[in-house]
């Protein structure tokens, strides 16, 4: 059983910067593609990000250029980099990974970005 556990969130002034980390548990991780959405306030969810097992990565146009994906296959992890923080960047965000075609998700962490 695929479990995904992130970890990182908080209240962050505009300007700042996070770093979001997702443990993977119950599969192979060096061979899966992970990523991260997000789901703001009353809004549906979107992509932020994924990495392939090939380190082949796609951002959402929102966040290109601030936010950056990476894993430790040593350490079942992915990370989430968030610089230049903007209050639209509040919202949940949820860790994945895609395994057999289907999608796993995890509970997600609270990132508020306010003053």
């Amino acid at each position: 059983q695929v479990q995904l556990v992130e970890s990182g969130g908080g209240l962050v002034q505009p300007g700042g910067s996070l770093r979001l980390s997702c443990v993977a548990s119950g599969s192979i991780f060096s061979d899966k593609t992970v990523g991260w959405y997000r789901q703001p306030p009353g809004k549906q969810r979107e992509l932020v990000a994924t990495i392939t097992s090939g380190g082949l990565i796609n951002y959402g146009d929102s966040v290109k250029g601030r936010f950056t994906i990476s894993r430790d296959n040593q350490k079942n992890t992915a990370y989430l980099q968030m610089n230049s923080l903007k209050p639209e960047d509040t919202a949940v965000y949820y860790c994945t990974l895609v395994l057999r075609g289907l999608i796993y998700w995890g509970k997600g962490t609270l990132v508020t970005v306010s003053s």
